[in-house]
């Protein structure tokens, strides 16, 4: 086969800049062309020009189907005359670069079915023409996008004539107007299902059902550091200091919140006023007891029972009186570990009358003072051994 092919695909592109297209949307073409078609030496058919129009539908990035038409009117080579050329095809187009790339290279391949007429009715037909024929092509073109609507598309393409086995060359250059409709945008991911978008969520995980504020941590109403969906006491006062449950902490359990309690401390089952206080009282004894304990320590060596026992038989005898065990300590350490090893001894002591030796709960209470009331001085050993004391301060209530 000797087919005369000209230069035509170095004139189907420039190299000037141009603006890019939107990305990830359906486009519909319409592709009006014109270009040059050559036949195969088979055919009794000479160069001609052409045109026609497509359809091209471009529903993803990469991937596009189009419907095409196209039509010549070609002279006969070897007997005279003209004949009529049509083709309707099909073909898939697959482009190297996304519709927000200026330049859009393409491959192609469809098939189609292409009417070789035999022009007038004087006209014989010869080889190649006067029949129907079904050809397959592949090919390559580049489409330009000079604005969202407007591009430029050149397209060199070789069809197969199954029939015949012939090879016709086309080239064609034409103008395409873009129709647009963007794409869904994808929902932004929400694990939890909470109404805020992972990417702004500061609290990933919330349980599902859950009131969140706009940043998707859980409401808390009262703004006490306790979620409102666990939150056993809403409107809890500004600043006030609460549990886990939300609830104003009541350290001494008087049904008084510390907030409002000015008798902290109060023995477990007295009879408190709305200030937390169980009355006046007046410490009318005061036992000191010489129970050691070990270091960092709060347990009570059995030894110094005889020491408590003396506590619980003054109140057997007094009935009217309640007694606070008051634990104190030495200036070394911190004066945070000193009143928390001090409150820890004196409950220990207090725990001891009660369990032990019978003493009413409401009769008891502890109060760790750490290194705030010394009877000597810290700067010797000895003076530090007396602060080192728990006392029992027997009162009565007036």
């Amino acid at each position: 086969m000797n087919i005369r092919r000209p230069a035509i695909a170095a004139t189907l592109v420039s190299a000037i800049a141009t603006p890019a297209m939107a990305a990830d949307q359906d486009t519909v073409y319409l592709n009006p062309f014109a270009g040059y078609q050559l036949f195969d030496d088979k055919r009794d058919l000479s160069e001609t020009d052409t045109y026609g129009f497509g359809i091209e539908y471009r529903f993803l990035p990469q991937w596009a189907v189009e419907a095409s038409y196209s039509r010549a009117d070609a002279d006969r080579k070897y007997t005279g005359g003209e004949s009529e050329f049509d083709e309707f095809r099909l073909d898939g187009l697959y482009y190297l670069a996304g519709q927000e790339s200026a330049w859009n290279p393409y491959l192609a391949v469809g098939a189609g079915h292409a009417d070789f007429g035999s022009g007038d009715s004087l006209t014989p037909s010869t080889s190649g023409t006067g029949h129907d024929e079904t050809r397959v092509n592949a090919g390559v073109g580049v489409r330009y996008n000079l604005s969202e609507t407007l591009s430029l598309r050149g397209d060199l393409r070789e069809f197969h004539g199954i029939d015949d086995s012939t090879f016709d060359t086309m080239a064609s250059l034409g103008m395409s107007v873009a129709f647009h409709r963007k794409t869904s945008e994808p929902v932004p991911a929400d694990a939890d299902g909470d109404g805020v978008v992972d990417a702004n969520d500061q609290c990933p995980g919330t349980p599902a059902g859950t009131r969140v504020d706009a940043m998707g941590c859980e409401l808390d109403s009262d703004n006490d550091g306790v979620a409102d969906r666990v939150d056993e006491c809403p409107d809890t006062p500004a600043g006030a200091e609460v549990d886990r449950k939300g609830c104003e902490l009541d350290s001494d359990r008087d049904g008084v919140v510390n907030r409002l309690d000015q008798c902290p401390g109060t023995a477990r089952g007295a009879e408190v006023d709305d200030t937390g206080c169980v009355g006046e009282t007046e410490t009318v004894e005061t036992m000191e007891l010489s129970v050691q304990f070990p270091l960092d320590s709060a347990v009570i060596d059995d030894s110094y029972d005889r020491e408590i026992r003396q506590v619980a038989d003054f109140m057997e005898e007094n009935p009217e009186t309640v007694a606070e065990i008051a634990g104190h300590t030495d200036s070394q350490g911190a004066a945070d570990y000193n009143r928390d090893l001090s409150q820890r001894r004196a409950e220990a002591v207090a725990n001891r009358l009660i369990s032990v030796h019978g003493v009413s709960e409401d009769r008891v209470y502890a109060t760790g003072y750490g290194e705030s009331e010394p009877v000597a001085s810290n700067d010797t050993a000895a003076g530090r051994a007396d602060n080192r004391r728990v006392e029992a301060r027997i009162q009565v209530r007036r």
